[in-house]
């Protein structure tokens, strides 16, 4: 299953890539929290549909209510598909790009497995990687201080 996933993944980054933008648009924005070197290697799509695998085998996992559920972004690796309703939405942003570091940091395989297991365990809002996301992006529209995300986000990992 993990193979047809991240399958799915390649295929949908693939095919979106020309409409990909790159987030090094956001190096005033994010200053101090995102170095510019990353943000260089994170794309975001604006689509009016976010795509999200729909196999039959994620829902007999129990994921159904995640695959069915209305988002404003999702990140497929150094990748993330956001609504037209939330593209000026900087904190949708700084979340997705947690997501990127996530994915990068511990590799498609084990990213996966690791969502998989805690929406199944402990649910999407409960789900550690993404309470990990919420916080930071909760902490940067707070104007919190200043750290490097990637750095924490290694440390936390």
């Amino acid at each position: 299953m993990l193979a047809q996933i991240e399958q799915w993944i390649d295929k949908t980054n693939s095919e979106y890539a020309h409409k990909r933008i790159c987030c090094e648009k956001f190096a005033n924005e994010f200053e101090g929290f995102y170095p510019n070197e990353f943000l260089k290697t994170a794309f975001y799509v604006v689509v009016d549909k976010i795509p999200k695998p729909d196999f039959t085998g994620l829902r007999e996992l129990g994921l159904s209510n995640f695959i069915d559920m209305d988002v404003a972004g999702i990140t497929y690796k150094n990748t993330y598909y956001i609504l037209p309703s939330a593209v000026d939405n900087l904190r949708v942003h700084f979340h997705e790009l947690a997501h990127v570091v996530q994915w990068r940091e511990l590799g498609a395989h084990a990213f996966i497995m690791r969502y998989i297991n805690e929406i199944q365990t402990c649910g999407y809002n409960d789900a550690p990687l993404e309470i990990m996301a919420y916080k930071l992006d909760a902490h940067y529209t707070s104007n919190g201080n200043k750290f490097n995300i990637p750095d924490y986000i290694i440390q936390q990992l």
